[in-house]
């Protein structure tokens, strides 16, 4: 989805045109306005804007000095400008911007319509993978990450121990040619690709490629980074801003983030039909740091409610809390704690079997049979009790009574009946827990007709990504977000004018309009009357 931000310090064509794109195009265009170019920045700072259609004269700061802000915020932004001014020294101006267009507002409606579209068209297009391709660039050789990608591996497996950890990275750095400051802050993008069930080795790892491609086509421009495969098959990316960068844009870096990984979004779905979920450290960190940071990721990475979308989750937070591993059994368990803690049952059955399978094949081994099954068993036991889930698994006792089970393959039966007993709670939970979501999203609406409902506004009150937001809200309920405000307003708008008392435009202020006229166009729209006949038609009704 697109953001478009729409510019005058003129309310009535600010809010004309808003009613027009936000009638015309609901499923693509998430539609922001502003009556000044003041307020238009507090708008760029809060979240990426794709499209601005600006006046080119207004009071304090014009359009063309408004642009120049608009490509520190957000460089691959597209600026129309809307004048009734035809001068020639304003229109070339605004011709030497780049991504910039100019339109009279003389030439209405449909001309403005017809510009907007054309630029939803080339920004689809230049996420088409085609694109992407031809303007990425190979940094490194094979070898060369391969031993990068190692060293980091290392680095986020062990902390670090020297007492002059910038000169150790430094000198590393330069013999692997890492591209990243030992002496700058850095931080951490956690990336989760979700494969189709018969996506094999070959194809996963074209996918990773590609990923990895369409991250530097985007993200190349403002930031170095350097991206890792990690034991999990995630990807994991190390950031710092351009040291050309302005000093501003490290402030609105973590925005900046959110916004672009949006786009790395979409052009995962559009060219490689897979998508992403990112988890992103919420503040800068230390070199020192980066193991403990790490781990935090990959547990925020689970912390998600709806399912098959693109999340971007952002650590608000400062925890830095250091994290245990836990005895080490087998790479195998670690890799089932993550499937499991992710809610993935298949890829977690297929671990557990394969373990149970081992295991059963070495039963001399006693005592590493032995180990084998408390190690499942402590996993699933430390989940239940995490969840709470003591009494809805059924006979869980068993666990640690391993002389409980006729044999031992009766015993790794009984655990896997165990784990699926918890995959069937957690599902129930998740349903529940995004039910809760949406019923709280729906009754800060219904209470809040008055007030600012953008979906950038309620991304940030209910601390979603907007389109994330937007996704999920319609996976779970079926519409819109925009459909579901508007239909609360038009009932609410209802119920209000039943009161002869209340002014059409009291009714309008009540639910979310600021001008009468706005208001009266948008009732007629969804209803067929204007407030006005809709109020007569309940006088005649009801006869009085």
């Amino acid at each position: 989805m697109y953001r478009l931000l729409i510019v005058d310090d003129e309310e009535i064509i600010t809010d004309g045109l808003y009613e027009v794109f936000h009638q015309l195009l609901p499923e693509s265009l998430d539609i922001c306005k502003a009556y000044s170019a003041k307020e238009a920045l507090n708008w760029l700072a809060r979240t990426r804007i794709d499209i601005v259609l600006t006046d080119i004269r207004m009071p304090g700061m014009s359009g063309l000095e408004l642009s120049e802000e608009i490509q520190k915020y957000w460089p691959r932004c597209k600026v129309i400008f809307l004048t009734g001014f035809s001068e020639f020294d304003y229109a070339y101006k605004a011709i030497q911007i780049p991504f910039a267009r100019y339109i009279l507002k003389t030439e209405g409606y449909d001309k403005v319509i017809a510009m907007v579209q054309e630029v939803i068209q080339e920004l689809n297009h230049d996420i088409q993978m085609n694109q992407l391709v031809e303007q990425s660039r190979i940094q490194m050789d094979t070898l060369e990450r391969m031993a990068q990608e190692n060293y980091f591996r290392h680095i986020l497996q062990n902390a670090f121990i020297e007492t002059d950890t910038a000169k150790v990275l430094a000198h590393d750095f330069e013999e692997l040619n890492i591209g990243l400051d030992p002496n700058d802050s850095i931080i951490l993008v956690l990336g989760r690709l979700s494969y189709s069930s018969e996506a094999g080795f070959t194809e996963r790892s074209k996918i990773l490629a590609s990923t990895r491609m369409i991250w530097n086509t985007f993200l190349g421009e403002q930031t170095r980074s350097i991206g890792i495969i990690d034991k999990l098959g995630d990807i994991l990316w190390i950031i710092q801003p351009l040291i050309s960068i302005d000093e501003n844009f490290n402030q609105h870096l973590i925005r900046y983030l959110e916004g672009t990984l949006e786009l790395v979004q979409d052009a995962c779905q559009a060219s490689l039909q897979s998508t992403i979920s990112f988890t992103v450290s919420g503040t800068e960190s230390a070199w020192e740091d980066i193991s403990t940071q790490y781990e935090r990721l990959r547990q925020l990475q689970q912390l998600k409610v709806g399912t098959g979308l693109s999340m971007i989750l952002i650590d608000r937070s400062n925890e830095t809390g250091i994290m245990k591993e836990g005895l080490n059994f087998a790479q195998k368990i670690e890799v089932m704690e993550a499937h499991l803690e992710g809610g993935k049952p298949a890829d977690f059955f297929t671990e557990m079997d394969m373990l149970s399978n081992l295991l059963l094949q070495v039963q001399g081994n006693v005592q590493k049979v032995t180990e084998g099954y408390y190690s499942i068993a402590l996993l699933l036991l430390a989940h239940i009790n995490r969840l709470g889930l003591h009494g809805q698994i059924g006979d869980y006792g068993k666990l640690m009574r391993i002389d409980d089970h006729p044999s031992m393959k009766d015993g790794f039966i009984y655990l896997r009946g165990v784990a699926e007993a918890i995959f069937q709670h957690k599902n129930k939970d998740e349903r529940d827990r995004a039910s809760q979501v949406i019923e709280k999203i729906c009754h800060f609406i219904e209470n809040h007709l008055e007030d600012d409902l953008s979906l950038v506004r309620l991304a940030e009150i209910h601390y979603f990504n907007p389109s994330y937001l937007s996704r999920f809200f319609k996976q779970e309920y079926g519409s819109n977000l925009s459909e579901y405000i508007d239909k609360c307003r038009i009932r609410r708008a209802k119920e209000l004018l039943k009161d002869a008392d209340q002014k059409v435009r009291d009714v309008a202020n009540a639910v979310g309009y600021e001008a009468a006229h706005s208001f009266t166009r948008f009732f007629k729209k969804a209803t067929g009357m204007t407030p006005q006949e809709y109020r007569d038609s309940l006088i005649i009704s009801e006869g009085y």
